[in-house]
């Protein structure tokens, strides 16, 4: 009896704790929204959903900046080959617009796989183009927006394309998609290598380019493939799987003139003006 009275009065005693608590979870929710309703919005990403730390995508809808006048901007756009989850050669376009603003490296990204991996590559094409170009970025807000058909812009292939679209919007240039790159690019704006050359040459010459850009010695590739042989021993058939190697000549398999670069600079001559 006496523990069944000292949990009724334990159970009273709590309730205006619980009851403080709640008023003060509804006033932090109302100043959030009423913060939020009164804050100035200087850039908007529409439809933009974060799944973790290192993942985000966000629909192609615009991206709106205030207080900008319609020449305040400058906006690029390469067209990127890739490779699909299928290996199949594929293109995806990127739009990089720069404007006036305080450094910000801003996304808009579509259906992206490894964007931990894309995130590299834009920070490392901001930089190499921040030393190629002599623009301290410092000074300026930077919007990448990449639309894709599928999860194709993982690692750090795109690397290239995206440095050559980051120096065409800071220095007002236009990129000629009738070339197409593909590649890494590195601190120094050296390009590297990267696989599924075939492939992406094929994508390509099918979006209407007439030359594909790789890093140096991918003009060529040696790939393997495997066929059964079968011997016969006496009165038994003896068969294994063999592997051998298939040298692949970019230019002529995919049907698209093909040009070795070393670095962003040499890209620059056959893609910008």
């Amino acid at each position: 009896m006496n523990d069944y009275w000292h949990w009724k009065r334990e159970k009273k005693s709590r309730r205006p704790t619980v009851i403080a608590l709640l008023l003060i979870v509804a006033a932090l929710f109302g100043g959030i929204v009423i913060g939020g309703h009164f804050s100035e919005k200087r850039v908007i990403v529409y439809n933009s959903t974060v799944r973790g730390p290192s993942q985000a995508t966000a629909s192609l809808e615009p991206v709106v900046y205030q207080d900008l006048s319609k020449d305040g901007y400058s906006v690029a756009s390469v067209i990127i080959p890739a490779v699909d989850d299928d290996g199949n050669g594929i293109t995806t376009s990127m739009h990089v617009q720069a404007f006036p603003g305080s450094g910000r490296v801003l996304t808009n990204i579509d259906k992206l796989l490894f964007w931990v991996d894309t995130q590299n590559s834009i920070r490392r094409a901001t930089q190499v183009a921040e030393n190629l170009t002599g623009i301290n970025l410092s000074s300026y807000d930077i919007v990448y927006t990449i639309q894709a058909n599928a999860s194709v812009i993982g690692g750090p292939s795109a690397g290239a394309a995206i440095t050559i679209a980051t120096i065409a919007a800071l220095q007002n240039m236009t990129v000629n998609n009738s070339v197409m790159i593909t590649g890494s690019v590195n601190h120094d704006g050296t390009i590297g290598p990267v696989g599924g050359i075939l492939e992406k040459a094929m994508a390509s010459k099918e979006s209407g380019a007439v030359l594909f850009l790789v890093p140096l010695t991918q003009s060529t590739e040696v790939t393997y493939k495997t066929r059964d042989y079968c011997e016969k021993i006496g009165w038994v058939d003896f068969c294994s799987t063999e592997t051998y190697p298939v040298k692949v000549d970019i230019q002529e398999d995919a049907d698209i003139r093909v040009r070795e670069v070393m670095g962003i600079e040499d890209a620059m001559r056959y893609m910008l003006y």
